[in-house]
Order: C-alpha cells, then structure tokens, then sequence
C-alpha cells in the first residue's frame, strides 16, 4: 500500500470505531423507550457483528505463526556475523525489563494516589462476585491446572519434544504457541550464519519471500477492517452497557490513563533523547498499527500490520525489526504488566487486603514475569491474575469485578504494549547503527 492509501486507510478505522461506539451508545440510550430493542442488539451482537470481527481477526492469526518464523530467522540471518546477535539481545531485554517495570510502577502509584477501590460500597462487592464468580471460578481452575513453574518444566516449555505439536491445537498453553517456535527460529537464523555467502543468501530470500506473502494477506484483511471494526465495537458497548458504579469507573479511567501515559509520555522521552526521533512524527507514522492494536486487543494479530510499518515507513532495517517486534510480542508487554497491578490492588482495595511496599515492590515483579507469560490474545491475562490474586491473600473470585470492563481497557492495554514494541524497536535500531552492528541490515534495505 502507498502512504496516501495507508492514511486513508487509517481514517476509515478510526470513523468506523467512532460510529461502532456511537451506534452502541444509541441502543443504551434508547433502550429503556423501545422494547426489545437491546435484547436485539444483543442478539445482532452475538450472531452478525462478533463473527464478522472474527473473520477480520483470523486472517491476521492465519499468519502470525509463519511471519513470526520467517522475520525472527531472516532477522538473525541478516546479521551477517553470530557476534552481531549478542549486542542486538542485550539491548533489547534491558529496554524490555526497563519498560515493563516503569509501566508496573507508574500503575500501583495510581492506584495508591487514586485508591478507587476503597470508595465502593460494601454490598457492591459481594453483588459483582456473585454475578461474575462463575467466569472467575473457570479462570482460576484453568490456572491452578497448569503446572509449576520448574527448570524441567521451562526447558519443555522453550524446547518441546514436538515442535510443531507446541504451537499446533494447544491454545489453552499460554506460553505454548510462540515461544518454542522463536527459540527455533533463533537458532535456525544462527545455523544460517554458518553457510556460504550464497547459501546463506538464498535461505534469506525464501524467508524475505514469505514475509512478504503474509504481508500480502495482511493487507486483504485490512480491506475488511473498516468493516470489521465498527462491528466489533459496537458489540463490546452494547454489551458492557454503562452500569459502572462510581469506584469501577475511577479504576478504568485511573488505569487507561496511565497506560495512555506510558505510551505517549515514557516512550515519547524514550523516542526523543534514546531513538533521536520526533514523537509526534513517529506516533503519525503509525496510526494505523495502533488503531489496530485497539481494536482487535490482541499483540499477535496486529504483529504484521508493526511489521510492515517499521519496515515501510519507519525506515527501520529488517534485521532490527524482524528480532525485535517477534520478542516483543511476546515478551514486552507492559500494558499487561501496569494493568495486573493495578487490577490484584483494585481488588484488594475492594476486600480491604492491606499490601505493604515490600508486597507491592514484589508485584512488580510478578506483574512483569507473569505480563511474559500472557499470550497475545483477548483476555489473556485473566489466568493469571487470578493467580497473583491467590498469591497475595486476595479472593481469587475478586477478578470477577473487573471481568465487565475487562475488554475495554484490553483494547487500551494492547494498544500500549503495541506502541511500546515499536518504539522499543526504534531505540534499538538507533542504538545498532549507531554502534556500527546495523550495517549488515543496511546493506539488505
């Protein structure tokens, strides 16, 4: 697509988001003077307008697990030297741990400052959970079934006995899918390093050429989002309505703002004095990757439209982008890490659980193991909140409060994590060519 097609692109998604949730607003509203009328939207919801977001979403699933392989192998292949890939990693996992932790923090001192849940009423609780414990109690059966984090159980989880069995039907592993075949692809890049110059240029060709097939069918789905969009809106207002008390409301905008604040404030400092970019320009420069993020709350289904941004408009070299954005996905998710904070302290506000600094400095931490651990889907992290829950001393069934806006401030957290990735990328490409290790890269531009 060209620029002016990718802007005109973008602007169709976002007057589709704004006319999904006016649409949805309208049937609230008018609801209470037309019978039958939200009983219908509900049902045009649930049967026409959530599989049509499906088919949008599919597509883009249809390619993560190829274009995941191909960009992460093509990506280290591209080095052009195996000594290459230890600055490139080491850059990358410090920003990643550095990035996670700030989101963490700023989150729990929100909540601190804000303390939305102290201000619910005491039967409000007690009504939530019993409304949403059937939900909570599914999520926390599904977490206590995993089994312990162990060493054994940690090389199984990066290096399965049966790769493609890892990431073929077992969507119910959280780590599963991506994470063995990114240790595949790292060390088939790796392998590739070791071949002749013209054998090695040949195995990047074949990677660069289904790249660019995945790209292809990236871009038929982005036909669809305009449509798609809207719908899938629409069925999120109608159905989280605006029965939000008063302290639910003070934790969704305390949280959205915050992680609005992470995406535009942190990684705007990071984009201005690391990366030596302009924010506004960069954030221009990829509406449309962050429209989609929003919209289809998930990091992997978005991962194509990143790629193709970075690589097209950003003018970050592929070796760079293709390490980076894959690792990202899966690793650097710190919207999730902010919001599980924000959510096990909610919580515990509203059971009245006191947590001390030394509790909440270690929920930090496993707000950023366990955001690792999430996979890069619609609600993903659910699972484990309800575990860090239980690890704190806080009813489980507790997350059954959040359950209701849980899908809005996904789209918000998605957005964050998305936005981060990139900007990440770009630190890394600005600190890579300005080491000398992009020149590999720069010659395959």
């Amino acid at each position: 697509m060209s620029a002016a097609s990718d802007a005109k692109l973008a602007n169709r998604i976002l007057r589709g988001l704004v006319y999904g949730a006016v649409a949805g607003a309208l049937v609230l509203v008018l609801a209470p003077y037309v019978p039958g009328l939200l009983t219908g939207a509900h049902w045009a919801a649930t049967h026409v307008f959530d599989p049509l977001g499906q088919v949008f979403l599919r597509m883009l699933f249809f390619v993560v697990i190829p274009l995941v392989f191909a960009s992460l192998a093509g990506g280290v292949v591209q080095l052009g030297s195996l000594s290459d890939l230890g600055p490139l990693a080491g850059r990358t996992f410090a920003l990643f741990v550095a990035n996670m932790a700030i989101a963490a923090t700023l989150g729990l001192l929100m909540m601190n400052l804000l303390n939305p849940g102290g201000r619910m009423a005491p039967e409000t609780p007690r009504r939530l959970v019993q409304v949403y414990s059937p939900q909570a109690s599914q999520h926390a059966a599904t977490r206590d079934a995993q089994a312990a984090v162990t060493p054994a159980s940690v090389v199984d989880m990066l290096m399965p006995k049966n790769l493609f069995g890892a990431f073929v039907g077992n969507q119910r592993n959280l780590l599963g899918e991506v994470l063995p075949l990114i240790v595949f692809a790292i060390l088939l890049g790796a392998a590739g390093l070791g071949l002749t110059e013209a054998r090695r240029k040949r195995l990047l060709d074949g990677l660069e050429t289904v790249s660019e097939l995945m790209t292809g069918i990236v871009h038929f789905a982005l036909r669809l989002a305009p449509y798609a969009v809207p719908a899938m809106i629409f069925s999120v207002v109608v159905k989280v309505g605006f029965d939000i008390l008063l302290s639910l409301g003070l934790f969704v905008l305390g949280c959205a703002s915050m992680l609005l604040l992470h995406l535009f404030g942190t990684m705007s400092l990071w984009l201005k004095f690391l990366a030596k970019r302009n924010p506004r320009e960069f954030f221009t420069e990829i509406k449309d990757v962050l429209v989609t993020a929003f919209s289809t709350s998930s990091s992997s289904a978005t991962l194509p439209a990143a790629l193709t941004a970075c690589r097209e408009r950003l003018g970050i070299s592929p070796s760079t982008a293709g390490f980076v954005l894959p690792l990202g996905t899966t690793m650097n998710m710190s919207g999730t890490a902010l919001y599980e904070g924000c959510v096990v302290l909610f919580v515990a506000q509203v059971f009245e659980v006191h947590l001390n600094l030394g509790e909440q400095v270690t929920l930090v931490f496993l707000s950023m193991l366990s955001a690792v651990a999430v996979a890069a889907i619609p609600g993903g992290s659910l699972p484990l909140i309800a575990g860090l829950l239980v690890a704190f001393g806080v009813p489980a069934e507790g997350i059954g409060i959040i359950l209701g806006v849980d899908r809005l401030l996904d789209m918000t957290r998605t957005l964050t994590n998305v936005g981060s990735d990139m900007v990440t990328t770009a630190v890394v490409d600005a600190r890579q060519r300005a080491t000398g290790h992009a020149g590999q890269a720069a010659q395959s531009d």
